[in-house]
């Protein structure tokens, strides 16, 4: 029986990053489909009176470096981007843009890498049409998508579904009902889908 293993992510969050990058190799090593949930992560800490852990001091101080023992064990280039914390509405419009349009994981390939591997400040519009052009996508296209109602709504829809679902923060993973929550349980989702083949 093939497994589906719901990703709920934001691109604004760096362990969202970190557990996006080892997606591809749960599936490969366990024959899982990875269903792709972009969604707004200010929307879902608004509707659960949440808020990043990067805000409070000591929690960041450990994250900053927690986040970089992880990449080091993971072997994927990380760095955290100065321009943080970046307003992703626009970024996350252009997933649901992307994934209604068949191409949401070039989109958010090279939207990550720009984040969290080159540090690019995608909150300037600009800047991601550029890094979208520079890896061989419509640029203007998608931005310009960004403002059509329907992208609009399903980004709130897709938010919306998020919070019903019970998240409260970014990454967070379904295998069926069991939640997942954080990049440091993607191991356990691995073994949950091998355990169930």
């Amino acid at each position: 029986m093939m497994s589906i293993i719901d990703f709920f992510f934001d691109y604004g969050s760096p362990t969202s990053y970190l557990a996006y990058v080892q997606m591809p190799g749960v599936a490969k090593r366990t024959g899982a489909t990875i269903n792709y949930k972009p969604f707004l992560l200010g929307g879902v800490y608004q509707a659960t009176q949440n808020r990043s852990p990067m805000e409070i001091p000591a929690k960041r101080d450990w994250m900053l470096e927690d986040m970089k023992f992880f990449a080091k064990r993971y072997g994927v280039a990380f760095q955290f981007n100065p321009h943080f914390p970046i307003n992703t509405l626009h970024l996350m419009r252009g997933a649901m843009y992307a994934q209604r349009e068949g191409f949401l994981v070039p989109y958010s390939d090279a939207i990550f890498k720009a984040m969290w591997v080159d540090a690019k400040n995608l909150g300037d519009v600009a800047v991601i049409a550029q890094t979208l052009k520079d890896a061989g996508l419509d640029g203007r296209r998608i931005i310009e998508a960004t403002q059509e109602p329907a992208v609009k709504d399903s980004l709130k829809a897709a938010t919306e579904e998020a919070s019903k679902r019970g998240l409260f923060g970014a990454p967070t993973v379904f295998v069926g009902s069991q939640m997942f929550f954080g990049q440091d349980r993607v191991q356990f989702v691995e073994e949950l889908v091998a355990a169930t083949r």
